[in-house]
């Protein structure tokens, strides 16, 4: 995992070849007898105490390392010369290519299903209300 993560900043990583390292993962596992081939999938990522195995979801690790390097490059721009270079140069690749447009990307995907959910509710209110 931590090499993953390390190499997030470096490496443009497709979401297809995050979900297949992740499958992978799953597959060791059972092959190894950690992981029933029946046993929920679920489980594996669920805290501990909640009855889990607390296995970090590679897709999770990458779409909050993204949105960290962001922050950093945000907040540290003014400080050092060299963030300030490499926050200009993200800002000038193209879209699948730079960090700060995959951020804005993931924050959207995060944002979108609340708003969905508060449409639903707004929704529900509505019909049960007379």
């Amino acid at each position: 995992m931590s090499v993953l993560r390390y190499s997030v900043g470096i490496i443009n990583w497709r979401t297809e070849e995050i979900q297949k390292i992740d499958r992978k993962t799953r597959k060791m596992l059972t092959m190894h007898k950690m992981h029933h081939p029946k046993s929920d999938v679920d489980r594996l990522y669920v805290k501990k105490k909640e009855g889990g195995r607390v296995l970090v979801q590679i897709e999770a690790a990458y779409k909050t390392e993204i949105i960290n390097i962001v922050e950093y490059l945000n907040t540290n721009y003014k400080a050092d010369h060299f963030v300030n270079i490499v926050k200009s140069h993200e800002s000038t690749q193209p879209n699948m290519n730079s960090i700060i447009k995959i951020a804005a990307k993931i924050t959207q995907e995060l944002i979108q299903p609340n708003e969905k959910s508060r449409e639903y509710n707004t929704q529900r209110q509505d019909w049960e209300s007379p």
